[in-house]
């Protein structure tokens, strides 16, 4: 019984004693809760990013998986091409953690609208999939085939085309002869991919096949995962299967290092603004455990004299320091987490906010928007919140131990 009552009771006495100087712990509760703020509104920005970036390198062009025969990234040859790939297709998708699979196919080609002619990559992608979300052509309309093309809008500027233009098409098929047709332009397309914006034309798979001779045939498979983070491993296990034999099967990390590096840079960022906790939780924590520490030595050594455990004078400094950690830590994840939703409702253009720049910017042959919608989960007000729990107690140990190490007579001197 005596067990039960001692927490509550240590909790009321901590908690009255943090308002003996309201100022201080005023003080301390604001610069505990500001950080907190800070910090979650950093960590929604660093969440959002990470997801976006993965979501923008992988979506529109890498897929999370990629499979493509063994020579052809480096080269890019036309005649690097994989063979029945429609067995191999039918074959990935059956794998439960596949959520979709895009056949491509890459052709270097000269496009004229008139006499002059352009340098221009035609590309081949299974439209179903490519319209998809989060795809190379998300949320598009327009009915393709019948030798209607697509056609990034830099390109058509540079070119003088308009919807509805006719181009004429000259290349070579993977058998060396001429792949040579004309095309209508169905429709200019906007998309985060440099490559398709400035260069490509983008047409039907089919279309793409019997324009260059080829047959059951594809330079590449862009394979979505249902779950990013297992995207090696489905690469493993994708590459072992016989469908894939002779495949290079690469997962995305590993095809693009060098956008992998930005998407970690993101995660160590991270630890240095949880490093803003910690010093702000300790300090505030710290400064308003010694002070009281300093302030009630007569006090301590009246509760020892009393026979009071050195355990329960301890236990009432932790408990002190910890309600102020954890009250403004709640402070703090309140303000924090009502501004990322705001943020996130309303969107912030970082460009015009700063008044410098574009709201999108090219990197990588990807562009990346500068509106920025900061999100979190609920692991990360879980984080923040035990951090500034572990900070307020490590914070107040010293005080405690010292407040338990005082001798009653020379404490009731002072």
């Amino acid at each position: 019984m005596t067990m039960r009552l001692r927490l509550p009771t240590t909790w009321r006495i901590a908690w009255r004693n943090l308002w003996r100087n309201p100022r201080r712990t005023a003080l301390a509760l604001a610069a505990i809760g500001l950080s907190v703020t800070l910090v979650l509104l950093y960590d929604g920005i660093l969440r959002w990013e990470a997801d976006y970036l993965i979501d923008t390198i992988t979506g529109p062009m890498l897929g999370h998986v990629q499979a493509h025969a063994p020579e052809w990234r480096h080269t890019r040859a036309m005649d690097k091409t994989m063979g029945r790939v429609s067995q191999a297709v039918e074959a990935v998708r059956r794998d439960p953690d596949v959520a979709g699979v895009d056949v491509r196919v890459y052709a270097p080609a000269l496009a004229a609208l008139g006499e002059e002619g352009f340098a221009v990559v035609v590309v081949g992608v299974d439209m179903a999939e490519a319209t998809r979300p989060s795809r190379l052509l998300q949320g598009l309309k327009v009915p393709l085939g019948g030798r209607r093309v697509l056609m990034g809008r830099l390109l058509a500027e540079q070119m003088g085309a308009t919807q509805g233009a006719e181009i004429a098409i000259v290349g070579q098929g993977i058998d060396g002869s001429l792949a040579n047709d004309f095309f209508t332009v169905a429709a200019l397309v906007d998309t985060s991919v440099d490559l398709v914006n400035r260069q490509a034309i983008v047409m039907p798979l089919a279309d793409a096949r019997e324009l260059f001779a080829m047959g059951d045939e594809a330079h590449e498979l862009v394979i979505y995962a249902r779950d990013p983070a297992r995207a090696q491993s489905l690469a493993t296990r994708l590459g072992g299967s016989p469908e894939l034999a002779g495949v290079e099967v690469l997962d995305w990390k590993t095809a693009a290092p060098g956008m992998n590096d930005l998407v970690e840079l993101v995660a160590v960022m991270w630890v240095f603004i949880l490093l803003l906790v910690f010093v702000a939780a300790a300090a505030g924590v710290a400064n308003t455990a010694l002070m009281s520490t300093f302030e009630r030595t007569h006090e301590f050594g009246m509760l020892l004299a009393l026979g009071t455990a050195p355990s329960r004078i301890v236990a009432m400094i932790l408990v002190e320091s910890l309600a102020l950690g954890v009250t403004g830590a709640l402070l703090g994840t309140a303000l924090g987490g009502a501004l990322v939703a705001w943020a996130h409702h309303v969107g912030v253009d970082y460009a015009k906010l700063t008044g410098v720049g574009p709201s999108s910017v090219s990197a990588w042959g990807v562009t990346f928007t500068m509106i920025i919608r900061p999100r979190l989960a609920a692991i990360d007000i879980v984080r923040v919140v035990l951090a500034v729990m572990a900070t307020a107690i490590l914070a107040s140990a010293w005080p405690a131990l010292r407040a338990a190490r005082l001798q009653p007579a020379r404490a009731l001197r002072e």
